[in-house]
């Protein structure tokens, strides 16, 4: 009995060096390792962005004079309805009536006005006459001194006020036709007709309610003026936004449609770019065909702008070029010699895939990489083989290769040519815009 406790000892010393070595041991030569065929297929390289669905024009209907809205013009399609939330309506449809009442009177004073500067131009002319009269016999009756100096002067002062009377007159009445003329266009303003041929999106007002026309016309309507062609503003991220050019073939899904895809070009790219939590993003402006009217405004659009398409090109998943092994895992021979490459490629070019090389070891494959679609990158090189298997990850290791594919340790200063590097065209989608 004397002899259990130090095989109890010796057993717990052999238990927990096994633990430690399982611990600190680098590769184990039963090592697994979860692996990918490299594949020949089609890629399309896209850059994502979010982006809003707009009407291609609005027009937004003002009041230009203030005043009560007393009633709403009937719909021309729907003559029982009134002009609401959704109404087709012609260039010309009455959509709203102002209570005309002081523009009535204010159009009456302004009659009333101009009669009575007609009137009095009328008693200026017949004072001029007389005035004139009188003066052309002043200048008769002083050459033979037949009046005093002071007559002639004042006759000459007379007709001179007169001829001025007179124009002030034609003045005055000027002045009170163009105060007619406003008044006139005051009480038109007080029927709102639509300027174009479109949908109504908007309707701001309710009868009864009073609008006050100030510096700004208030807004009654917003009418869209053709729904059948819509825009998309997307956001796109300064990093990307010079990868975008006009007529790029832009393809984009909206919630509403769920899977659906729908097919647009780029047709604006705006310069003023703003800047959310120093993030800095410029509007691209992608127009759609809408014929069928699927698409409704507003509405949130997930877009992809394609870059490149290329097919038959050999394809590794992206996680194939991220994942690196560790010191231990990588076969000897291989860690010594740089394997050869198919054609020069520039660092930014470059990656490294991973194949097993047996007993848990694993020696690199320099690749030339290509385009990426997010998911799936396009490589090449002389080693590289259709149904090559390449290592994606460490078996019950999910878990941690998903976190180490993500990013590296900025502390990590080794400078290996064997570690892949982040594949080409891989780019993130731009933050949601504003």
């Amino acid at each position: 009995m004397r002899w259990v406790p130090v095989v109890l000892l010796l057993v717990a010393a052999a238990a927990g060096g096994t633990a430690y070595l399982a611990k600190h041991t680098a590769a184990d030569p039963g090592t697994r390792f979860r692996t990918a065929a490299v594949q020949r297929g089609d890629l399309l390289s896209t850059i994502a962005a979010t982006g809003t669905v707009e009407p291609e024009e609005l027009v937004d209907v003002g009041a230009q004079v203030a005043g009560l809205i007393v009633e709403f013009g009937a719909d021309p399609h729907n003559p029982a309805k009134l002009i609401d939330h959704g109404s087709v309506v012609e260039k010309g449809t009455v959509l709203a009536r102002i209570d005309p009442t002081p523009y009535e009177a204010a159009l009456d004073q302004a009659k009333a006005n101009l009669q009575q500067a007609e009137g009095n131009q009328i008693q200026l002319e017949a004072k001029l006459y007389q005035a004139e009269r009188d003066w052309k016999r002043a200048k008769r009756l002083i050459l033979n001194k037949s009046i005093a100096d002071l007559d002639y002067d004042t006759a000459q002062f007379n007709y001179e006020s007169a001829r001025s009377g007179v124009a002030v007159g034609r003045a005055t009445i000027a002045q009170m036709r163009a105060a007619l003329r406003m008044a006139v266009v005051n009480l038109g303003y007080t029927t709102i007709a639509s300027p174009v041929r479109g949908v109504i999106i908007d309707r701001r007002v309710n009868i009864g309610q009073t609008v006050v026309a100030s510096l700004n016309a208030p807004s009654l309507f917003l009418i869209a003026k053709d729904l059948r062609r819509m825009q998309v503003w997307a956001s796109v991220n300064e990093a990307d936004i010079g990868h975008i050019r006009l007529d790029m073939p832009v393809r984009f899904t909206v919630d509403a449609r769920g899977s659906q895809v729908f097919h647009g070009k780029v047709t604006q790219i705006r310069m003023n770019a703003t800047m959310t939590q120093n993030v800095v993003t410029y509007t691209v402006v992608v127009t759609t065909d809408n014929s069928q009217g699927l698409l409704l405004p507003y509405l949130t659009a997930n877009a992809q702008f394609e870059l490149e398409q290329r097919s038959g090109v050999l394809l590794v998943p992206n996680a194939a070029l991220r994942w690196k092994p560790q010191a231990a895992q990588v076969d000897p021979p291989a860690a010594t010699t740089t394997p050869p490459s198919s054609t020069p490629a520039s660092p930014e070019d470059r990656g490294c895939l991973w194949v097993e090389a047996g007993g848990g070891l694993a020696r690199p494959m320099e690749v030339t990489v290509g385009a990426s679609d997010g998911t799936m990158t396009e490589v090449s090189g002389s080693d590289v083989k259709e149904a090559l298997q390449v290592i994606v990850g460490d078996e019950g290791n999910e878990d941690a290769d998903l976190q180490d594919s993500g990013s590296t340790a900025d502390g990590d200063k080794t400078s290996n040519p064997f570690l892949p590097k982040p594949p080409k065209g891989s780019r993130p989608p731009p933050g949601p815009p504003m």
